[in-house]
């Protein structure tokens, strides 16, 4: 159990990341919660932005599941193929739209349960629609992104997205399991990124314990009080 300080360390990573990114939503475009699992399905090992750029072509040719199981293999690959290890992921997208139109009648199921044993929709697919379309936050999504900074913030200390998933759930108050995973993402492709972080603009480096940091306010008091 989190003791008293750590829950207040928490409480004010939350609190700035509220301040810094009031709002932000999920970064996949999208109309409805099969375009979403689409959508999420494709961003495994591709950016959101390329995504964005392959989806709008593909769901105006097969906006519902219905639609996408009278399409080819091949027909699928060609529209994706940007988006990298696009015959495994057509090849998933045609086993999802059967799943989903099959066996649960062309609607999204809203449980986690169901979720996964969609083709292609593990465990962070699945977090990713529940939080977005039906508001459910069973558990936290844990991408590239958040992997990291979490683990720089000290949130989190493991190296795989399954056990900074559990780890998160443990101090982070449920209720914002699907907003830290928002804000954390847009943080990473904005200030935090993998190489050479751009410490000096970061809103959350008086709270990061990450032992690389390119910029350190405390160095930089230090460096002041050294130098008068």
């Amino acid at each position: 159990m989190a003791t008293k300080r750590q829950s207040e360390r928490v409480a004010g990573i939350l609190r700035l990341l509220d301040e810094l990114y009031p709002g932000v939503e999920c970064a996949l475009t999208h109309k409805s919660p099969w375009q979403l699992l689409v959508a999420t399905i494709l961003s495994a090992q591709c950016t959101d932005a390329r995504v964005n750029l392959v989806t709008p072509e593909l769901f105006r040719r097969y906006p519902t599941a219905k639609s996408m199981l009278g399409a080819t293999q091949a027909e699928i690959e060609e529209i994706i193929r940007s988006t990298g290890f696009y015959r495994n992921k057509a090849k998933s997208l045609l086993g999802a739209a059967r799943r989903v139109q099959e066996d649960f009648g062309g609607r999204v199921p809203e449980t986690l349960e169901e979720l996964i044993t969609i083709p292609g929709a593990a465990r962070k697919t699945a977090n990713v629609v529940l939080g977005v379309c039906f508001a459910k936050a069973e558990g936290v999504v844990v991408d590239t992104h958040v992997l990291r900074i979490s683990r720089r913030l000290g949130l989190a200390k493991s190296a795989t997205p399954e056990k900074v998933e559990k780890e998160l759930m443990k101090v982070l108050p449920r209720e914002k399991w699907i907003g830290y995973s928002h804000q954390i993402i847009h943080h990473g492709r904005a200030v935090c990124v993998a190489r050479r972080p751009k410490c000096a603009e970061c809103g959350l480096e008086s709270v990061c314990r990450s032992k690389d940091k390119t910029w350190g306010s405390q160095q930089q008091q230090l460096s002041g009080l050294v130098n008068k």
